[in-house]
């Protein structure tokens, strides 16, 4: 899970203000790649500028369905949890905690980056179908600083109700618990959608809702694949419903109370805190992932301006 962007954006978010509930759409943006995984086509659907946040949740890439070859070699990340995701292919994942591991669709990889932790993606086979969501998580400033760790969870539970199907890989929705751990109140589902359903919601959470295929009317919105629907807080229910087929992914939880500087594969708090990783990582000083021959992708020069919070609107 990364940003190969050869020039980040500095994206800085503020605590999440008051709200209320809303049906907002926000578009993705193409982000360009370039160099290991240059042929894939990916869209960034968080974070926006008038959206840094869903929850804890702070970025959201949706990459395929398309044939190619993912070759990530091996970077850094801080401050976040990294939650890859599959639609469709399989994703070898090695890290400097000496986990290596096979996550395929309907399976979560989970990994707490905290203090520091480097790790790279590799698809299995020769141009395989992929298709996938790449997550990143906020952690809180208590577990921001801590060691890093990685989980896999080859089975889920499942939230089912008439017309549709919530598969919970982060968090919670109604009932239905998540084994992955979380550091916020937060949920991550996978819904199945076949008729029309009303989902449990927190009226404390904010949430957004993002189709991955077919057609979708969520909260009165006919929603189509690209953009964000933000639902806002305020809501104990959602009414979703599907003339034929479709899939989405629900993301929510507690507005982030904390101001974040999100830059290249670092989430901190501070310019001084990004400087450092940076520095860190460009000494050597996040481990090695083996299997990869001292390989490795360099970090960005930082921009020439100093890295702070900005409100989010």
């Amino acid at each position: 899970m990364s940003n190969l962007e050869t020039h980040p954006a500095v994206t800085p978010c503020h605590a999440a203000p008051e709200g209320s509930p809303a049906a907002q759409l926000f578009q993705p943006r193409e982000v360009p790649l370039g160099g290991i995984r240059g042929g894939m086509r990916v869209e960034r659907v968080l974070p926006q500028r008038a959206l840094t946040t869903v929850g804890a949740w702070c970025f959201l890439d949706r990459f395929g369905p398309q044939r190619t070859d993912m070759r990530v070699l091996p970077h850094p990340h801080t401050g976040l949890q990294t939650v890859t995701w599959p639609f469709a292919g399989e994703i070898r994942h090695r890290d400097t905690l000496g986990s290596d591991v096979i996550v395929r669709p309907g399976q979560l990889n989970l990994m707490t980056a905290g203090e520091g932790v480097a790790h790279s993606e590799f698809s299995l086979g020769d141009e395989p179908l992929l298709d996938a969501l790449q997550l990143w998580v906020a952690l809180p400033a208590g577990r921001a600083g801590a060691g890093p760790a990685f989980e896999q969870h080859t089975e889920l539970p499942r939230h089912a109700s008439d017309g549709c199907t919530a598969t919970v890989f982060m968090g919670a929705l109604g009932g239905t618990v998540s084994p992955a751990t979380a550091h916020t109140p937060i949920v991550g589902a996978e819904l199945a959608v076949t008729g029309r359903a009303a989902l449990p919601l927190r009226p404390d959470f904010e949430y957004a809702l993002l189709l991955v295929e077919g057609t979708l009317d969520v909260a009165g919105v006919a929603l189509s694949r690209g953009p964000l629907l933000y639902l806002g807080t305020g809501r104990d229910e959602v009414v979703v419903s599907a003339s034929g087929n479709a899939r989405a992914v629900l993301l929510g939880g507690e507005p982030f109370p904390e101001e974040l500087v999100m830059w290249w594969n670092f989430v901190g708090r501070s310019h001084e805190e990004i400087a450092a990783a940076r520095e860190r990582w460009e000494d050597g000083g996040f481990g090695v992932v083996a299997g990869h021959g001292g390989e490795r992708i360099p970090a960005p020069a930082l921009p020439g301006v100093r890295l702070r919070p900005r409100a989010r609107h």
